[in-house]
């Protein structure tokens, strides 16, 4: 029995070393296989698919990040600068390291003052913003400001402090409207931008040189590539190309030419324009629009309430009136009709018509009334631009008719845009009978050609149109394109590179004593005791003076009403307008001035033209 049971002992030993054999060979099995997909997968990763997931990871630690180059200055001619760049901090969060947003923004309100603009400011752009932006919330803070963020950063993951250039106009009002501001990229202009030119950027030119030489200012975007921690904060820069920094602009103005025209607008109390261009290239010696407005405000965006009390205000300071402000030019026009007429040979300098105070079409009743109303008796071309005579011209522009009138004082640029190197400008108005019918589906009547014979009727000019027309007649057909750059500067090298001037088609004349018979007549306006810019600026002026005066009417007079200033509210006071070149005789500036409800053109305009044209030739005599 004994022997018995120790052999079934064995065999249950055997049986279990066999089963264990086969498990144990199992387990092997199964790790092999294991170690074998293993193995596999980190060949796959490390091996097949290297590449990929090392430019994965590296992703996970290096970002590139934009470098906005330095936006080039604004200068006037004489290096005074009128747009340049301001270092200072501002704070920015980037919404995809930022866990709670309004637990954020509460402990940075009681680290710094934060007003509901700047707030209101902030979620505007956080919802036109990638997430993986930095957003701006507050600008120019100030040392101690930056020390009480500084110290709380460990605390408050995705805020930054970025220390960059803010713009700044030094001279606030002064040159406004043409400098212009720069503002930031909203969502309309998002769309449109470069993002390899615009990337890291939230600043662009909105209007004047600012917009209008954009791609010249605004320079080169640069990289840099830099390894970040687990917060998203940089470690180390690890390469870098550097920014190429915009160019500065030199204007064509004179400062203190361009504050002496301010000056005089404001000195006077009218809203209107000056401008005033060197005939001799096209240059703008100065362009005003008043009243103007601090463009300060609008770099970093100005609050509701500020933007609204200027959207509001009657005085519209927010306008550009040099540019964009179309007038009827009134009795300015005159010499330029007057020299149509000898040109289509409908009379020479010497013809004359009989003034008595009125004009009448052929077999109508209404009378078209003259300025003075006892008239001006017979009257030559001469005498018709010496005294304005509107009779003289009423007759004339009916010989020409309207389309004539359009043809010839288009040469000049009238209802033309000028060209000039600034956006916005409007083209003014010239009309003609194909104008007339396309607008109104009209047709044009004879009244319209006499309107358009004294500058009245549909008939509007801007300032710049006015002033460049000016420069044409100054220089006998020879004109320019108008620009307000004179040139521009690499910032690194400091080489300076002049603008040439742009000449246009000259306008050629059948007869150059045509031309001296004009300029003669415009410089008896000033300087003979007829004229009627005599007394307000002929009689001391030190040198020769061409001009005219001229006065646009704002409402209607009746037939038989009277034009009585002292019964009229300053809204419904004629425009004054007076247009010159100076000197007469080589000119060197020619200049147009719209005093907004000023009366009479001799007595308001043309003392505003005459400071100006004295401060610019004893400067540059």
């Amino acid at each position: 029995m004994a022997r018995s049971g120790s052999r079934s002992t064995l065999r249950d030993e055997i049986v279990a070393r066999k089963l264990f054999v086969g498990r144990a060979l199992v387990a092997g099995l199964v790790v092999f296989a294991a170690l074998l997909l293993i193995a596999g997968r980190m060949a796959y990763l490390q091996v097949l698919n290297h590449e990929h997931f090392s430019t994965l990871s590296e992703a996970n630690r290096v970002r590139l990040l934009p470098l906005p180059p330095t936006r080039g200055q604004i200068f006037d001619r004489n290096g005074v600068l009128l747009a340049g760049n301001l270092a200072s901090y501002h704070v920015e969060l980037t919404p995809e390291q930022v866990e709670d947003l309004e637990g954020t923004l509460a402990e940075l309100t009681k680290l710094i003052e934060l007003s509901e603009h700047e707030i209101a400011r902030f979620k505007r752009l956080l919802r036109r913003s990638p997430r993986y932006n930095g957003v701006p919330l507050r600008f120019n803070l100030n040392e101690d400001e930056v020390a009480r963020i500084a110290v709380n950063l460990h605390r408050l993951p995705g805020v930054e402090i970025r220390n960059d250039l803010t713009r700044v106009y030094p001279q606030g009002q002064h040159a406004a409207h043409l400098v212009g501001y720069v503002g930031r990229i909203d969502e309309a202009e998002l769309a449109k931008l470069d993002p390899a030119q615009y990337s890291g950027s939230s600043h662009i030119g909105k209007i004047g040189v600012e917009k209008s030489y954009e791609d010249v200012l605004r320079g080169q975007l640069g990289y840099q590539q830099v390894e970040t921690n687990a917060q998203g904060r940089v470690i180390r820069v690890l390469t870098s190309t550097p920014p190429v920094a915009g160019k500065n602009v030199y204007l064509s103005i004179d400062s203190k030419i361009q504050a002496v025209a301010e000056q005089a607008l404001l000195g006077v109390g009218f809203t209107g324009a000056i401008v005033a261009i060197d005939p001799r290239n096209g240059e703008v010696i100065a362009m005003t629009s008043e009243p103007g407005y601090d463009p300060n405000p609008f770099v970093n965006g100005i609050d509701a309430r500020s933007y609204k009390a200027l959207n509001t205000d009657p005085d519209r300071p927010l306008f550009n009136r040099a540019l964009r402000g179309a007038y009827p030019p009134g009795s300015t026009i005159k010499p330029f009709i007057g020299l149509a007429g000898v040109e289509y040979g409908l009379n020479d300098r010497y013809s004359s018509v009989f003034c008595p105070g009125y004009f009448q079409i052929p077999g109508q009743s209404h009378k078209f009334r003259d300025w003075r109303r006892g008239g001006h008796g017979r009257t030559d071309l001469d005498r018709a631009i010496t005294e304005s005579c509107d009779v003289y011209y009423y007759n004339l522009a009916l010989e020409l008719g309207i389309d004539r009138l359009h043809e010839y004082l288009t040469r000049f640029g009238i209802g033309k845009l000028s060209g000039i190197d600034l956006r916005g400008e409007k083209p003014g108005l010239m009309p003609s009978q194909a104008w007339k019918r396309r607008t109104y589906n009209q047709p044009w009547f004879a009244g319209d050609t006499v309107s358009a014979g004294i500058g009245q009727g549909y008939m509007l000019t801007t300032p710049l149109q006015l002033a460049h027309a000016t420069a044409a007649l100054a220089m006998g057909g020879k004109h320019f394109q108008p620009r307000v750059v004179h040139a521009l500067e690499d910032q690194a090298t400091r080489a300076t590179t002049p603008l040439a001037p742009v000449p246009l088609p000259s306008i050629a004349l059948k007869d150059k004593r045509n031309w001296e018979a004009v300029v003669a007549a415009m410089t008896h306006v000033v300087h003979t005791p007829r004229g009627t810019a005599f007394r307000a600026i002929g009689k001391d002026a030190g040198y020769r003076i061409a001009g005219k005066t001229g006065t646009a009417q704002v409402i209607t007079i009746g037939q038989n009403e009277k034009y009585d200033a002292s019964r009229l509210s300053k809204e419904q006071l004629d425009h004054a307008l007076f247009i010159a070149f100076a000197p007469a005789e080589a000119p060197r500036i020619a200049i147009a001035v719209i005093a907004e409800h000023g009366s009479h053109g001799g007595s308001t305009a043309a003392p505003l033209a005459r400071q100006v044209m004295d401060a610019y030739l004893q400067a540059y005599p």
